[in-house]
């Protein structure tokens, strides 16, 4: 199964207007597409919106009987579709059916002036379509019904580069038949799993990867022998498994956390006392150590180098979906060394308020 990379990402959202106002106001994307019912899209009306190398396309569905109408019932606002170019929609999509896939959408062909694209679906995981897209010519017309505009000029370059990983909450028990779903139809690979344990809650994490090495899933099961955590927050959220985090990939982490948070974005806060030994576990740091307490930039290590990442709140009323902000340097992994470092950060934090004197600093 040739994969490319991920073409693009389909929001259900109860809104798309509202939306698309957060991710081109807050976080910088601009609209460079629409489509509705007056463009051949039945049913449903969907903004495309492009930063970087990443599109999102946000659809909100017209009538209760439409599938992102469903999705946002059950769910609420969420990712739906995980779009992947291939070389030969039909070829993959008659491969994917002889696989054991269940088909949703059949080959259909849109052609331009100077441009075609092909799609298909099949079913996913969870309540998550997959998309397969093939592109021959200009990116003009975007999908059938999805008219593309052309790009708007601006001082600022984009921020963010391309989508890194999809990370993935399943219901406990559903981790091995997940990774067997991406193996056995896509040809992913594990590439990575481990077990983590913080303050009496655990879950399992597994790591399976495109053989381009362009698509990457992190996949998450809580540990329901041990106490409640933020999977299991995710899964009762969201009614079931689903898509918990975006991570987007950007070359210059600090920039791009300044850039955001300039325009309204909030992130997940980090204890002062975390970056008192984070030298001693990551080693030396190629960035000023205090902009990145000030920003709140978690930095972990593997045997290939560092990585940079932050967690920006959720911007659903479920407190579900949100974007992580990632910058490599070299390193592969995906940050499971802050998971510890965090919760021992936090410990010192509350052991040394327990230890000043009452009204001291008050």
């Amino acid at each position: 199964m040739d994969i490319r990379g991920i073409d693009h990402i389909e929001l259900y959202v109860g809104d798309a207007r509202q939306a698309a106002f957060y991710f081109s106001t807050a976080v910088g994307f601009e609209i460079c597409g629409q489509g509705g019912p007056e463009t051949g899209l039945a049913g449903q009306r969907s903004l495309l919106l492009c930063h970087g190398d990443i599109r999102l396309l946000l659809t909100s569905g017209l009538s209760a009987e439409h599938p992102a109408s469903r999705y946002v019932q059950r769910h609420g606002d969420g990712i739906g579709v995980v779009a992947v170019e291939v070389d030969d929609v039909s070829a993959a999509y008659t491969e994917l059916l002889g696989r054991g896939a269940t088909g949703v959408t059949p080959p259909t062909t849109r052609t331009g002036a100077d441009a075609e694209v092909v799609i298909a679906e099949v079913d996913g995981f969870a309540d998550v379509r997959h998309r397969l897209v093939q592109r021959r010519g200009d990116r003009g017309g975007f999908l059938p019904g999805v008219s593309t505009a052309a790009a708007s000029t601006t001082d600022h370059p984009p921020v963010l580069a391309e989508i890194d990983h999809l990370a993935v909450c399943v219901p406990p028990g559903q981790l091995d038949e997940t990774v067997r779903h991406f193996e056995a139809l896509f040809d992913f690979a594990q590439i990575f799993e481990e077990h983590i344990e913080v303050d009496g809650q655990g879950m399992n994490s597994k790591v399976v990867q495109s053989p381009s090495g362009r698509v990457t899933v992190v996949l998450l099961e809580p540990d329901r022998t041990r106490r409640p955590g933020q999977i299991d927050a995710f899964l009762d959220q969201h009614a079931g498994g689903g898509v918990q985090h975006l991570g987007l990939r950007t070359d210059d982490i600090v920039g791009a956390v300044e850039a955001l948070g300039r325009r309204g974005v909030r992130f997940a806060g980090t204890p002062a006392s975390y970056y008192d030994a984070l030298e001693a576990r990551v080693g030396r740091i190629d960035a000023p150590l205090h902009r990145l307490r000030e920003l709140g930039v978690l930095v972990d290590s593997d045997h290939d180098g560092q990585l940079l990442q932050i967690f920006a709140e959720s911007m659903h009323v479920r407190r579900t979906l949100f974007l992580e902000l990632i910058e490599r340097r070299g390193a592969r992994g995906f940050g499971s060394g802050n998971i510890k470092a965090l919760y021992e950060a936090k410990e010192r934090e509350l052991a040394a308020v327990a230890a000043t004197p009452q009204g001291v600093g008050a």
